[in-house]
């Protein structure tokens, strides 16, 4: 699932634009759009990996970092600067795709559908796709067209992959919430589906809801006491 803000792909690079036809835009390559990109959620026992791209706006808010190191506070109050002075699009693979496909192919996927997504509203392609971590996309995911570059720390070095990072989490931290009211014995709204003591004893009591990803050891154990 990618979630954007609508259009459609025109396969067209931005490079035949110039900067001045994205006049917000402050992220640019020789005037080139540039995309950062991180996820959120690759750990967890339950639920969803999300994904997010941003192009960076020029009034872009101060103090973005990588999202782990920032307070739960800082980053509520930055996500709704990031929303509405970048462009930014998220993508999301749910827990029965992951088990389906496995995890890093899961992360690739939901990359791929977040730019997809951010470049179909866009309306062209950007001459480069910043990714946080060692491995991207390309070559791993059919959709994928665009030229990336994996980052080792990506997500506090690159102000365009710390938005994406900021966007990610808080996204898939509502998520989490949202369905700690439907499974309220697992914590989730504490500790966002991560296999902390309070997961894994509500775990072995209660056992896995579908939104956990039953192909990760500590959900799959349990099948072997059944």
């Amino acid at each position: 699932m990618a979630q954007g803000l609508g259009g459609k792909a025109q396969g067209k690079s931005c490079t035949t634009r110039t900067a001045g036809q994205f006049p917000h835009m402050a992220f640019m390559l020789q005037d080139q759009l540039v995309i950062g990109v991180d996820e959120a959620g690759r750990g967890p026992l339950a639920g969803p990996v999300v994904a997010a791209a941003c192009v960076l706006g020029m009034d872009a808010p101060q103090g973005l970092d990588d999202s782990k190191k920032l307070s739960p506070k800082k980053r509520a109050r930055l996500e709704p600067l990031i929303q509405q002075s970048c462009r930014w699009a998220l993508g999301v693979v749910e827990a029965e795709e992951i088990d389906r496909i496995n995890i890093f192919a899961a992360t690739m996927l939901a990359m791929t559908r977040a730019v997809g997504a951010l470049v179909a509203e866009l309306g062209c392609d950007p001459a480069q796709v910043l990714i946080d971590g060692n491995m991207t996309p390309q070559g791993r995911v059919p959709e994928w067209r665009w030229p990336a570059r994996a980052i080792v720390g990506g997500d506090g070095l690159e102000p365009c992959i710390s938005a994406a990072s900021i966007l990610a989490k808080e996204h898939r931290d509502r998520l989490m919430k949202a369905a700690a009211l439907a499974h309220p014995h697992y914590g989730w709204e504490r500790n966002m589906g991560y296999g902390t003591a309070e997961h894994i004893a509500a775990l072995h009591l209660h056992g896995p809801t579908p939104l956990h990803r039953r192909s990760f050891a500590p959900v799959a154990q349990l099948a072997l006491f059944d």
